[in-house]
């Protein structure tokens, strides 16, 4: 059953794709390069609503049942109309916001969804109280513009996406969780019937109606998995997450530390840094592809071990995580500090023994 729930939103995406690119093109949803953009031609928008057709069609045979389903798909369907408004008219970050604002009021009010404590691991339990909807509001608007933040390059986003919900599917299943197990399986089918479509050279793009919707599933599904879990356990969605999490992090910092508004795009997320460092657009996406399916093997490690062994895991994945910011100069080429105190203690090693 869980098989034919993949297979068939598989071939819907696959089935779909090219009935969306006509559309697409008749419409004028059409992506345009310029100078922040790595494409050289037109290319078809609307990928996301093959993601969200093929979405449809699964939760429609299939009907996972959740006391917060009608919740999800209002939400869902509010966040796509946002993305669909945004691929044809350019709204403001602002405009975009308050569309993510309204989807997340939707999910904890409606549908009764949130954080509201997680258990220790020394025993007791940490209530969020008045922080509840404030940390729900920012998880589900923080993961949406994660996703939306690293659609640069053909696929990435796309198969970001489908890498932390495989992860979060698997977690499911040992967990027994079979709404969150059937919704993530629908979701990944869909993703990867249109991702040969949307791999370089892209036939189409998903746009923010694509991003923003993957996004915003993601982070709905992963608060649904890790409810009310160990202080342990509730690393792990991050972890999963830890590709698109960590470049909206220091795409902030960056932007901090150069004086721009937070909001300001620009060259420097992760898959620019890698294509400056000679690697092609291909390479570039699966080597991210890579880091991410790294993060999500981090996640299954880090559910299964001890307190001490879970502690130890986050300070080699914090300091092998820092040396490739420093690396790759994704805050900007000067900030080296770990780099330069390597080569520091090289230079007084050779010293003392000449």
């Amino acid at each position: 059953m869980l098989f034919l729930t993949f297979i068939i939103s598989l071939f819907s995406s696959i089935f779909i794709t090219p009935f969306v690119i006509k559309f697409a093109k008749k419409t004028g949803f059409m992506d345009k390069p310029n100078e922040r953009k790595v494409h050289q031609h037109a290319v078809p928008l609307l990928g996301g609503l093959v993601i969200y057709i093929s979405f449809l069609i699964g939760m429609l045979l299939f009907k996972p049942t959740h006391p917060g389903l009608s919740a999800i798909l209002l939400g869902g369907f509010i966040i796509l109309i946002v993305g669909i408004i945004d691929d044809k008219y350019t709204i403001s970050p602002g405009a975009k916001m308050l569309g993510q604002f309204l989807a997340a009021t939707v999910i904890i009010f409606y549908g009764g969804i949130d954080v509201d404590f997680i258990n220790l691991p020394l025993g007791g339990v940490l209530e969020f109280g008045y922080l509840t909807i404030p940390i729900t509001y920012l998880w589900i608007i923080g993961v949406t513009n994660a996703i939306n933040l690293i659609d640069g390059l053909d696929g990435l986003s796309a198969g970001v996406s489908a890498i932390a919900l495989i992860a979060m599917s698997g977690m499911a299943f040992i967990m027994a969780d079979y709404f969150v197990l059937t919704v993530g399986l629908i979701l990944v089918g869909s993703i990867l019937g249109f991702l040969p479509y949307n791999f370089h050279p892209a036939k189409i793009f998903m746009g923010d109606t694509g991003a923003l919707f993957l996004g915003f599933m993601v982070s709905v599904l992963s608060m649904l998995g890790f409810k009310n879990i160990t202080f342990i356990s509730f690393v792990v969605p991050i972890l999963i997450l830890g590709v698109p999490l960590s470049d909206t992090f220091f795409a902030i910092v960056r932007r901090i530390v150069n004086r721009r508004p937070i909001s300001a795009p620009d060259k420097s997320h992760l898959h620019h840094c890698l294509l400056k460092l000679g690697f092609n657009h291909r390479q570039t996406v699966i080597l991210i592809y890579s880091i991410s399916a790294m993060f999500a093997m981090f996640a299954f490690i880090f559910s299964m071990t001890t307190v001490w062994g879970s502690i130890f895991l986050i300070a080699i994945i914090l300091l092998s995580l820092e040396l490739m910011i420093e690396k790759i100069g994704l805050i900007n080429q000067q900030y080296k500090p770990i780099l330069r105190l390597i080569e520091t203690l090289k230079v007084s090693t050779k010293s003392r023994n000449r």
